[in-house]
């Protein structure tokens, strides 16, 4: 009864030849010898399976080998573990705003549009202005204490917002008005004058008595509403009152007009 080499001590005799490379037969003419590979003979396209140990025996002759054969991991394909779609999460929180980006450069001109319908008809026009300038030729003593100042010569009064016979002028229009006044004194008597708005003096035109004449003026401007009216007339006090005019020249003027008009 003949003992069989147990393959476990088979492949161990045959590693140090495998290891060292050395051929066991000579190489014929012609043939070509396989270079040796340093640190062992296992190709890279050896498959892990026909170094796989299949016993216990076979375990412990590979565990003995000097070099440590490749590990084999199983392939598991990933695909097949993918879940489903889970649900949509909440909505994050803001993020902070960014810089202001440059200006961009200048777009082209556009196409010009075409010409729009014409507007409905506006309404009627209005009076928009207001002037009057009259003066006095006759000379002037105040009998009471307060005496108005009538007119007799008109310059300016294109629209008859000047009542020449109360001496008033009536405002048509709101607005900003301006008014001048200008008298002559007379010698050795006062000269007290107001321009009256409505019935409250506004403005005061006085001259001391002298025994020379003088010019006398007075201006201002008054914020009108349609309807108020404003006119002169004279202050007696102690002394004598009066101006002076005659039939040649005119030395009393009292002039007028709208500067702003104001919508009601």
């Amino acid at each position: 009864m003949g003992m069989t080499t147990p393959r476990p001590l088979w492949a161990m005799l045959l590693l140090p030849l495998v290891v060292s490379g050395v051929s066991t037969e000579e190489p014929t003419s012609g043939e070509a010898v396989a270079p040796s590979l340093p640190g062992g003979c296992l190709r890279c396209c050896d498959s892990g399976d026909a170094l796989a140990p299949t016993d216990a025996a076979d375990a412990a002759s590979v565990s003995a080998l000097p070099y440590a054969l490749p590990e084999v991991r199983p392939y598991i394909n990933i695909t097949i573990l993918k879940g489903e779609k889970g649900d949509r999460g909440p909505l994050g929180t803001p993020g902070k705003l960014g810089k202001e980006g440059p200006r961009g450069d200048r777009g082209p001109q556009g196409i010009k549009g075409t010409k729009g319908q014409a507007g409905s008809p506006g309404s009627p026009c209005h009076t928009r202005s207001s002037a009057f300038s009259v003066g006095r030729k006759t000379a002037l003593h105040s009998s009471e204490d307060f005496q108005p100042l009538l007119f007799d010569t008109v310059f300016v009064n294109p629209d008859g917002h000047f009542d020449m016979a109360a001496g008033h002028f009536v405002t048509p229009l709101r607005g900003l008005y301006f008014f001048s006044l200008n008298v002559h004194s007379w010698n050795f008597k006062e000269t007290y004058m107001h321009v009256v708005h409505n019935e409250e003096a506004a403005v005061i035109l006085y001259a001391q008595p002298s025994d020379r004449s003088i010019m006398q003026s007075q201006s201002m401007m008054l914020a009108l509403a349609p309807g108020d009216r404003v006119w002169v007339r004279l202050f007696k006090r102690e002394r004598e009152n009066a101006v002076y005019s005659d039939d040649v020249d005119t030395y009393i003027t009292f002039s007028g007009h709208l500067i702003k008009p104001e919508d009601d």
